[in-house]
């Protein structure tokens, strides 16, 4: 089997902080290496957002109406708009994917600071909540990663009843517990990679007993100790083991599992490097086969 990953080279549009131009440079990784297929997700039909978000938060990006259209940090743009609804796509696509393969993955990020009624954080809608909203007869389990908890998708969960988050974090973002949403905040100074393997224990144990049919992982790499956001003690063979030990679980108990990227603010060339270092993870656990890239038919997907 061939990893399935959705990107287009819509995905990618300039921002201040850069977390949506390594978009490109990941999935000119991946293709170069042979590590998975690229898949183009198409759009995201408008009904699905509205389903899930406030309609006057939606319209409002939509049709770049400040301040609702910015409130994620971005300056609003058309390219901006076509970005995160092909991303928004991916999510669903990709999933679908997962459901039929067993794993998948979405090139992109910027989902988890999204609420019911705003975004924030680098986050214009949750496109985690959305696979949930999509799938309502699915059990869908959120394992975040990145270093600032999940705020919006713990929101979330208290509205839509298959959706649980659990968040390791070595910054809270103002993340709250609710019944369907665990956080564990990891010291970034103080902590080690003992207690987080132990937290992440403690959320593969949710999502067995929640007996969960699809796992959404956010494998961050903003806690990455080089980082300007990271955990001191917190290295590239420590997140690589992160990411094997989440793989070698979903596979050993035949969980379903899509992966996407998340946060990592490094320079360009490292932060490619990490999240690379997800998809080499997710090959070598399951055992995938590497193709040979057809420039004939995929290049397109990397090129603006």
């Amino acid at each position: 089997m061939i990893l399935k990953a959705c990107y287009s080279h819509r995905y990618c549009v300039p921002t201040r902080s850069r977390s949506m131009e390594k978009l490109a440079g990941v999935a000119a990784a991946v293709y170069r290496e042979g590590l998975a297929e690229l898949i183009d997700p198409g759009t995201l039909d408008v009904e699905s957002l509205l389903d899930l978000h406030h309609a006057e938060m939606v319209h409002a990006f939509l049709e770049g109406r400040r301040p609702l259209a910015t409130l994620q940090g971005f300056d609003w743009s058309q390219e901006l708009r076509t970005a995160v609804m092909s991303i928004l796509a991916g999510q669903l696509c990709g999933a679908a994917a997962a459901f039929r393969d067993g794993i998948a993955a979405n090139i992109a990020q910027g989902f988890h600071h999204a609420g019911y009624h705003y975004g924030g954080g680098f986050c214009t809608f949750n496109g985690l909540a959305l696979i949930a909203q999509h799938h309502p007869d699915r059990r869908i389990f959120v394992l975040d990663c990145d270093q600032h908890g999940g705020n919006g998708t713990a929101e979330l969960t208290e509205r839509l009843p298959n959706l649980y988050n659990f968040t390791i974090y070595g910054l809270r973002f103002g993340c709250q517990d609710f019944e369907r949403s665990v956080g564990r905040l990891i010291s970034r100074e103080r902590g080690n990679f003992g207690q987080y393997l132990h937290a992440l224990d403690e959320g593969f144990r949710h999502v067995l007993d929640w007996q969960t049919d699809l796992l959404v992982y956010q494998a961050g790499m903003d806690c990455h100790r080089l980082d300007p956001f990271g955990s001191s003690w917190f290295d590239t063979d420590m997140l690589y083991e992160r990411d094997r030990r989440v793989f070698a679980f979903a596979q050993q108990h035949r969980i379903r599992i899509l992966f996407v990227l998340a946060g990592g603010y490094q320079a360009m060339t490292d932060v490619v490097e990490l999240h690379t270092n997800t998809f080499r993870a997710a090959v070598a656990v399951y055992g995938l086969e590497t193709p040979l890239p057809d420039h004939a038919e995929s290049a397109f997907c990397l090129l603006p």
